[in-house]
């Protein structure tokens, strides 16, 4: 354990707001919260949430936050708690609050390091639910490069539905039976009432528990705390160590960026597409990698897709939910597997002062359990995402394949210019089997905030025809999103990609073994449709999204809003 002798004030943050005569007045803040004259002058370690009451996402890191407080006081730390923004994507989705969940990843990132350069911390442990919390907070961490550890708030527990399990997935697929019949007013309200039954992020291997495998496997997170559900009482457990945890990095100095290494990001893209999870960690881990300084895009992430065995039978694609591999092993049992054929670097550093090699020395293979396979014997040979180029997206394009039989689609061209029309038109059936939609200008610049389009993929699913058709977007889809579905298409309508050229019965062809799209046409008349497009004003010319919208950048290289770590004149650590 840490004693207080063993930190230099003089060279740690927090010294310019601590010691010495001319901060008598900042040290009179501190007494009037009644801290003693030794908390004052001990490390100050900011405890980050994103507790709100917006969704159960959020709900227990209230909680969760006061026995990292605990940890990091028995370690001779002073913890400041302070809590930050969440967007829900489940209650943004279908209508224009998705245009905010995008931009509040880079708000929750924004303002945890305004917060802790404001204030002077001198480390970090932050605790995110819902799904743009978790790589906002993992880009703070890196971005500040002060000793941090990251905590997952936990998955909900599944519902019950008629003797079946179930999840909110079902729910949105519900709402397309309904449509259509297959469903009565009775069911559907009986269904949304046991749904989502506890505190906790959804939990299949959408985009929240896909960024909590990603904290375990980039080394950001504890072994198994990112797979324990949220309202396990244990998870206090996990919370406390956290806080003990982040004071020994702090000790011996290490930080983010020691961690978060090129080798630490394929190891991240390998366990999302081992998992079969969300699409949105393609956006995100290049993200991460640009508040390091490390070049990692879409195409990057694509490489290392090609070359993942799909071991992880978890919903969408699958059968299983969080809380059944934490039960079977946790995320520890999936990359050992994978540590032990060859597909994981073992020598990252992690926050447990070890690496991921080491951390894996003890975990053992259940062969008692069926949700996850070893690597040696896999689901599919290759990965559940597959990222996608040609003539229709020069910058490429992502689709998840997990649980997919044809990987292959071909079909004319149904074009829409936003998502509203779109799911108008597929809530009249106003579309045929074998159509391929696109719904363009909700690109990062175009949306503005590249919208998720789960609400449309849902309901066709639920009429029946989500295997029947395909759908590209230069937008996004959530990681429950499930059939042949391509987003992140780039260019984006926006900027005149070919996405925004397309025209009704254009013939589009899609093949997710090849990894190519493609729209049959000619250069030549491609070329003439360019000279004919316009630019579209933007519907946002004020406030946060239309700034977002000034800002952002390509999704290849994950919707950036700064030049990150290689722009950087100094790093806040070291102030």
């Amino acid at each position: 354990m840490c004693k207080k002798s063993e930190f230099d004030k003089n060279k740690l943050p927090s010294r310019h707001v601590t010691e010495g005569a001319a901060r008598a007045p900042h040290r009179s803040y501190y007494y009037a919260m009644g801290l003693t004259s030794a908390q004052i002058h001990q490390p100050l370690v900011g405890v980050a949430t994103c507790w709100n009451e917006a969704a159960p996402c959020n709900i227990s890191l209230m909680r969760q936050a006061q026995a990292v407080k605990k940890g990091v006081a028995s370690a001779h730390g002073t913890p400041r708690e302070f809590t930050t923004i969440t967007v829900t994507d489940g209650i943004a989705m279908g209508h224009e609050g998705m245009k905010s969940s995008l931009v509040s990843r880079d708000v929750i990132t924004d303002s945890v390091e305004l917060t802790m350069r404001g204030h002077c911390y001198d480390a970090l442990v932050g605790l995110a639910g819902c799904d743009k919390s978790l790589p906002g907070m993992m880009m703070a961490m890196c971005r500040l490069n002060v000793p941090s550890i990251f905590l997952y708030g936990g998955s909900i527990l599944p519902g019950t539905f008629k003797g079946n399990p179930v999840t909110v997935q079902d729910v949105f697929e519900a709402v397309g039976k309904h449509s259509v019949g297959d469903m009565s007013d009775e069911d559907l309200e009986e269904l949304e009432t046991v749904a989502c039954p506890s505190a906790g992020s959804c939990g299949a291997q959408f985009t929240a528990n896909t960024m909590a495998t990603v904290s375990e496997a980039i080394g950001l997170a504890l072994p198994y705390s990112a797979g324990a559900p949220a309202p396990y009482e244990f998870r206090d457990q996990f919370c406390m160590t956290a806080g003990e945890q982040v004071m020994e990095l702090l000790k011996h100095n290490i930080r983010p960026r020691d961690i978060v290494t090129l080798k630490a990001l394929e190891n991240a893209a390998t366990v999302v597409a081992a998992s079969g999870g969300s699409t949105n960690a393609a956006l995100h881990l290049p993200a991460i990698a640009n508040e390091c300084g490390i070049d990692f895009d879409l195409f990057d992430v694509g490489e290392i897709f090609k070359k993942t065995p799909y071991i992880a039978d978890l919903k969408p694609g699958g059968k299983y939910v969080a809380k059944d591999m934490f039960e079977a092993g946790g995320i520890p049992i999936l990359m050992k597997t994978l540590l032990d054929n060859g597909y994981l670097h073992g020598d990252c550093m992690t926050v447990t002062g070890r690496t991921i090699a080491e951390n894996m020395e003890k975990v053992k293979w259940n062969d008692k359990q069926d949700v996850v396979y070893s690597a040696a014997t896999p689901i599919t040979k290759t990965g559940g995402v597959v990222t996608l180029k040609g003539n229709l997206a020069p910058d490429g394009a992502i689709v998840k394949v997990a649980g997919m039989k044809e990987l292959k689609f071909s079909g004319p061209a149904l074009c829409f210019d936003n998502e509203e029309d779109c799911f108008e038109a597929v809530s009249k059936k106003q579309y045929k089997a074998g159509d391929v939609f696109v719904i363009r200008y909700e690109g990062p610049k175009g949306g503005p905030g590249m919208r998720e389009m789960l609400s449309t993929t849902a309901l066709l699913y639920g009429q029946g025809m989500g295997d029947k058709v395909a759908l590209i977007t230069d937008g996004r889809f959530s990681g429950a999103t499930r059939g042949f579905c391509i987003g992140h298409v780039g260019p984006e309508a926006a900027e005149g990609g070919p996405i925004a050229l397309v025209e009704n019965g254009d013939i589009i062809t899609l093949d997710a073994i090849a990894g190519t799209m493609e729209v049959d046409l000619s250069e030549e008349e491609l070329a003439k449709r360019k000279k004919l497009w316009k630019p579209r004003e933007s519907s946002f010319g004020a406030g946060a999204i239309w700034k977002y919208g000034q800002l952002v950048g390509n999704a290849r290289y994950g919707a950036l809003t700064h030049p990150g770590a290689k722009g950087e004149k100094s790093c806040y650590a070291d102030i």
